[in-house]
């Protein structure tokens, strides 16, 4: 469960992130009031992580407050459907040629297969055009459905999956995307609704690290 900092403990955290070490009469000086007055709220603070107090030298951002701490909990927070792409789709019917000039066009590594309503077949991949088209002159007249990975094989997110689980689930597979589907309308269809990428991840960090420049 996540507890909420009132305004003054905000204040508190900003300036021991800023000012470290700094003494409680020093906190209590640079928000104008004393010490006794803020002795809950630096508790409190230390009890939740927020703080380390070391005794004669002050206190210091705790563990909860550390870079890989506030990646952690922003990737939780986060989810799915805030970070995913347009998914760039192609139908069965489409052909390893089509495959191909579609993923030159849009400049990605891979292709979702869906049938005409959207809904989930496959995916194919750089690797399996190359496989099928290298040294075969007929491979580009190839229907894709022969080609790409099937459904039951591939790995998936939902919109509300937190963006630490598709991270997870990237490196665990060893896979650069995956497609973001919900359910479809009968049985067990999965309507494609995005993708999470490589480049979205990249993104996240960057944001991140925005955010750890501007002080949170």
């Amino acid at each position: 469960m996540r507890i909420e900092l009132t305004s003054r403990q905000q204040e508190i955290v900003a300036l021991v992130r800023k000012l470290a070490p700094i003494t409680g009469e020093q906190i209590a000086e640079q928000l104008g009031l004393s010490r006794p007055t803020i002795r809950s709220d630096l508790s409190v603070l230390v009890m939740l992580g927020k703080l380390d107090a070391k005794p004669k030298v002050g206190y210091f951002p705790g563990k909860d407050e550390e870079p890989e701490g506030e990646l952690r909990r922003m990737l939780a927070a986060w989810k799915v459907r805030d970070i995913q792409e347009r998914p760039v789709i192609i139908r069965e019917t489409a052909t390893v040629q089509d495959a191909v000039v579609t993923m030159f066009l849009e400049n990605v590594g891979s292709l979702i297969v869906t049938d005409s309503d959207s809904m989930l077949l496959g995916m194919v991949s750089r690797k399996d055009l190359l496989k099928v088209t290298l040294g075969n002159a007929n491979g580009g007249s190839m229907p894709i459905s022969l080609v790409m990975t099937r459904k039951a094989n591939l790995v998936m997110v939902g919109p509300e999956d937190s963006v630490l689980e598709a991270a997870r689930k990237m490196i665990r597979h060893e896979v650069e995307s995956l497609p973001v589907v919900r359910p479809g309308s009968k049985g067990d269809d999965q309507e494609v609704i995005g993708r999470i990428s490589n480049t979205s991840m990249t993104r996240v960090l960057v944001e991140w690290a925005e955010r750890i420049g501007r002080g949170g």
